[in-house]
């Protein structure tokens, strides 16, 4: 009879964690970016309304950002993702931050969410210009991450490599702790704009961004189709009077290629159907369209987001 009831417990445990697991029917996990970024908390934001929405649970967890959840979405950690644009194209492709990975093909789009801003902030009144940058101490973001070659891009648009300026390796939180305590003279962030790392910089220290345009930015521009030049409003951070001219790339939401396609297509309509929902609980929401949901993907979209943006009149890539 013991042996029974070990049996019959053995088989809704395995009969439970697939239910949970498997394709992601009941349970995702999605991979977003360090607690100081957008990612983090925006992903809570559409967790939340695809729970509400399709019933599906999303455990929104911190990682180290684009390529982490790449990597974390390929070996089955995470089911849902937020990635930059321009790195998922790395991915797909294999080169640049995944030369040595190769191609990594088992993720797909699910949308373009909005623009994340190359943000270069400062404490030190000398750096007015990208071009004063050179012999200074800049943190260049993780090696490797979708920072470090946004940095290195706009360091070579402006004439200039790694061995012109002094890099630190840094993530969001580290750089903003860095340049509070004068470890280092700037830093690059890109993340969507207000991000809590540099609002907090700006509230609490006289920090600010730095330009980055002319013909940086449009080097930058003819060089990749990633890169589009976007304005900061002013106000968006304490003591920004003006509005700063910077190039984005896009936050993108990826997929497991093993979610079904039903679970798909409702969380793309969870999303893209709610926008005001969405934007009421944060300010990115109102970034939310077909359009920009559709547009600039170097990899394809899921069969299930690809049949949502049909019933929309929009046709996209699919593999």
């Amino acid at each position: 009879m013991k042996k029974l009831i070990a049996l019959l417990l053995t088989f809704v445990l395995v009969f439970s964690l697939a239910a949970c697991g498997g394709n992601g029917s009941t349970m995702m996990t999605m991979g977003t970016g360090g607690t100081a970024g957008t990612y983090y908390g925006y992903g809570g934001i559409l967790g939340n309304q695809i729970k509400t929405s399709t019933g599906i649970t999303v455990n929104v967890v911190s990682t180290d950002g684009s390529k982490a959840n790449i990597l974390g979405i390929d070996v089955g950690n995470y089911q849902l993702g937020t990635v930059q644009s321009d790195v998922m194209a790395y991915a797909y492709a294999g080169s640049r931050s995944f030369e040595k990975e190769g191609k990594i093909e088992s993720f797909r789009v699910i949308g373009g969410l909005y623009a994340e801003a190359v943000q270069l902030v400062t404490m030190d009144p000398s750096i007015k210009s990208v071009a004063d940058l050179r012999g200074k101490k800049v943190s260049i973001g993780a090696a490797g991450s979708g920072v470090y070659f946004n940095a290195v891009d706009i360091l070579a648009a402006a004439g200039m490599t790694e061995n012109d300026i002094v890099p630190q390796y840094q993530s969001f939180a580290d750089s903003a702790d860095a340049l509070k305590d004068g470890k280092i003279d700037a830093a690059f962030i890109v993340a969507g704009a207000p991000t809590p790392a540099i609002q907090e910089l700006c509230t609490s220290a006289s920090a600010y961004l730095v330009p980055i345009d002319g013909d940086i930015a449009k080097k930058l521009m003819e060089g990749s189709s990633f890169y589009t030049e976007y304005k900061i409003p002013a106000e968006t951070y304490k003591g920004q009077t003006t509005d700063v001219t910077t190039v984005t790339v896009k936050a993108t939401l990826i997929v497991s290629t093993k979610a079904s396609e039903d679970d798909v297509y409702n969380i793309t309509k969870a999303i893209f159907d709610n926008v005001d929902a969405i934007t009421a609980s944060h300010a990115k929401g109102a970034e939310l369209s077909l359009e920009n949901a559709t547009s600039g993907m170097a990899a394809p979209f899921h069969a299930g987001a690809a049949k949502y943006f049909k019933e929309k009149g929009i046709t996209v890539e699919t593999k």
